[in-house]
């Protein structure tokens, strides 16, 4: 369904894309992720044809998405970061606009537009504008009109920032049954819970692919022991481990660190001895399996290492 191949995209000074390539089947659910400035939303806007590449190819079923932009758009649904439909339209004429722009037949439209109602929970308040609507509904109905001429291509740049825990479950699950429908969807999310939920990851940093696989896979690729320092204040307790050279890496995950390490056994009574030695004996130090943030952390730093200077 995607093919990116050696995808990069420059603007000014900054590099967003650095020899990206990419290749996604049909029907997968695949979640990109990386921090801000990974390259996330210039690939998925390259792929909808709105920012024209510098160099490399972009194809979607076949079709070239810069040559063929007006053909590869009717095959796919583009849902941006923020909210970009019309606030002072109703939820049914803003379904109906988006019928409109992609062409549907009124009477295809009437049932597609129930059937999205249906499925969105979105069925009694099509008489409510817009604007009026809650921030997970807003997104559902941004969904709803991404769907509305039933596209091959599901892309989503982000799309529960700032949604509350529950309507953010709700818009997964609508996601999931519309893969269940056959629909290829990719979303990018700075969320490793999020990224949890999908088939497959795709792991951007400064623009290039670090990994893809399933989460278990790429949590696998993490090359060294790791340990679980449960401590207070672990930040500073991070910044602490960072210096000492047992460990490879450092970084605070909720009320713990995660360290890696070489052995577990021999460096975790090592770093608890230490710690004690700087006043910091409120400790609880184990072995840990490897985590999608552990594997990020690690890859990122593998990658530095092995860039060129400058």
């Amino acid at each position: 369904m995607i093919d990116i191949r050696d995808l990069h995209r420059r603007f000014g000074d900054r590099t967003a894309l650095a020899g990206l390539t990419l290749h996604v089947a049909e029907g997968a659910f695949i979640g990109v992720i990386g921090p801000d400035g990974a390259g996330k939303t210039t690939m998925i806007r390259t792929l909808c044809g709105l920012v024209r590449p510098d160099e490399g190819s972009v194809m979607i079923a076949g079709h070239d998405a810069t040559r063929e932009a007006p053909r590869v758009r009717r095959l796919l649904g583009y849902m941006p970061q923020r909210f970009s439909l019309y606030p002072d339209l109703s939820v049914d004429e803003n379904l109906r606009f988006a019928a409109d722009v992609f062409d549907v037949a009124p009477a295809e439209r009437e049932r597609r537009t129930a059937r999205l109602l249906a499925a969105s929970g979105l069925g009694p308040f099509g008489a409510r504008r817009a604007r009026n609507l809650s921030g997970g509904m807003k997104q559902k109905l941004a969904l709803a009109c991404t769907l509305i001429h039933t596209p091959r291509l599901l892309l989503l740049d982000e799309p529960t920032t700032g949604v509350d825990a529950l309507s953010r479950r709700d818009f997964w699950t609508l996601l999931r049954d519309v893969h269940a429908e056959g629909v290829t969807v990719m979303v990018a999310t700075p969320s490793m819970d999020e990224a949890r939920l999908c088939d497959a990851i795709a792991l951007l940093d400064r623009g290039r692919l670090l990994a893809t696989g399933s989460p278990a896979a790429i949590a696998a690729r993490v090359p060294h022991a790791l340990l679980a320092v449960e401590c207070e204040r672990p930040s500073a307790v991070a910044d602490l481990l960072e210096t000492m050279p047992e460990v490879l890496h450092a970084h605070p995950v909720g009320h713990a660190v995660h360290v890696g390490v070489r052995d577990a056994a021999r460096d975790g009574e090592t770093l608890r001895a230490a710690l004690a030695a700087r006043g910091i004996r409120d400790t609880t130090v184990h072995a840990i399996a490897p985590t999608l943030e552990d594997a990020f952390v690690a890859l990122v730093r593998a990658e530095a290492e092995h860039a060129p200077a400058g």
